[in-house]
């Protein structure tokens, strides 16, 4: 037995002994219609007592399947929203949707592009991003700002900087 393995046993162990059900169950469920969550609300309600208190205890939990693209690219931002913002900081933000919203700079099929191309790219552009599934293109004046970063990261939102 190598090290590596002498050192996963004694993990395993440790979890073992701290949780001792083991570690939480996470099922990601798609909820993207009323029927799905009909459906998901209806299994839950027919759970046996053992799931029940799984749920209870944080055994189990759910995840939120990638949200459903929009058939068209939503831009809900104006310079409106920036205030007091100097002017030479403002996103000046473009859709470009191709066939049905679908269709990628290169022309490729895949989620709406949002482009940027100065600015300051904040957390706030990047969560309206992922509630619209696009991805972000950032030209050579845009800025992507740390919080924006980690925002991108944990929502799944591609991020593309031109050169």
């Amino acid at each position: 037995m190598s090290d590596l393995d002498e050192l996963r046993a004694l993990v395993r162990e440790v979890i073992r002994d701290v949780l001792p059900k083991g570690l939480p169950v996470t099922e990601t469920v798609n909820l993207s219609t009323d029927e799905d969550l009909a459906v998901f609300v209806a299994r839950l309600l027919d759970a046996d007592a053992q799931t029940r208190e799984d749920l209870r205890t944080g055994r189990k939990r759910f995840r939120l399947a990638a949200p459903v693209v929009p058939s068209t690219p939503q831009i809900t931002l104006s310079p409106a929203a920036y205030g007091s913002m100097p002017a030479s900081e403002v996103p000046e933000i473009r859709g470009v949707p191709g066939a049905n919203g679908q269709t990628a700079i290169n022309g490729s099929e895949g989620p709406p592009v949002r482009r940027i191309e100065r600015g300051a790219v904040t957390e706030a552009v990047v969560r309206d991003a992922a509630r619209a599934g696009e991805r972000l293109v950032l030209g050579r004046g845009a800025v992507l700002t740390p919080l924006a970063r980690d925002r991108a990261r944990s929502s799944g939102v591609e991020i593309e900087k031109e050169r």
